[in-house]
């Protein structure tokens, strides 16, 4: 039984509140063989969808995580993908009738049975370059599969500041409730965009860069120690948290105001 049945049988009187809680407690873990323990209800405990990190795991553990989390959740996501795989699991997902959004330039995939609805919020996604484009899609993805609408421009970083203001402005315009801004190098653009907007702004710094300073630290330290106030950072690379944190601070906000 889905959680709605079982609640309306324990109201109803139909079964015992201690076959109720047992019930209940199948939709919390899900374990697979020996490889995974899936947090199932996470969706609907916490409005954050399960993701699998695929770069560490089989392609048949990708599989078998895959049918189970989908036979109990709408959606998920596959971050992460070996690039010999990454065919393999869209086949894989096609003869089960999964439907696909892939993200550019991006090794991961958002995966849902029904399609999602987009009655969240507004979020706006900025990478400085072209080569952090595959992190912020990842971020997008995330951002979908909580129900969020995102706005969206590439390529906008401080070596050319003056593709950051338009967009900034269709942002603003649009209302949207965070903005996500990737970046690698130095990382400037995040510290740029966060004092010259009211909304909250979460850095996610690069592993593009090289020399000293390289894979990401240069753009972690220069984000942490920004003196831009409003801007929180997430580890490098790490599009995948900050879409999830962004859309939890958008989908609160829209709540409370429909509240």
């Amino acid at each position: 039984m889905e959680i709605q049945e079982i609640l309306e049988s324990l109201e109803k009187g139909k079964i015992s509140s201690k076959t109720a809680k047992k019930m209940l407690s199948l939709y919390s873990i899900e374990q697979i063989e020996e490889i995974a323990k899936i947090d199932v209800n996470r969706r609907k405990r916490r409005g954050i969808p399960e993701v699998i990190f695929g770069e560490t795991k089989s392609l048949d553990e990708i599989k078998k995580i895959l049918k189970v989390t989908l036979e109990k959740t709408n959606e998920v996501i596959v971050s992460r993908i070996k690039s010999e795989d990454y065919p393999k699991i869209i086949s894989f997902c096609k003869r089960l009738r999964i439907k696909i959004k892939v993200g550019k330039k991006s090794s991961s995939l958002l995966l849902f049975k029904k399609p999602i609805k987009f009655n969240g919020g507004m979020i706006g996604i900025i990478s400085a370059g072209t080569s952090d484009i595959g992190v912020a899609e990842e971020a997008r993805l995330m951002c979908e599969a909580m129900n969020c609408k995102s706005i969206t421009s590439y390529d906008v970083g401080v070596a050319g500041i003056q593709r950051i203001f338009p967009i900034l402005k269709q942002m603003i315009e649009k209302e949207v409730d965070c903005i996500i801004v990737v970046a690698g190098m130095e990382g400037a653009l995040a510290t740029l965009v966060s004092s010259m907007v009211e909304v909250p702004v979460i850095g996610v710094p690069t592993s593009i860069g090289y020399g000293y300073g390289e894979k990401g630290i240069a753009a972690l330290a220069s984000m942490l120690q920004s003196c831009s106030l409003g801007l929180s950072v997430v580890n490098i690379d790490n599009g995948i948290a900050a879409g999830a944190i962004a859309a939890n601070i958008s989908n609160r906000a829209i709540a409370k105001a429909r509240r």
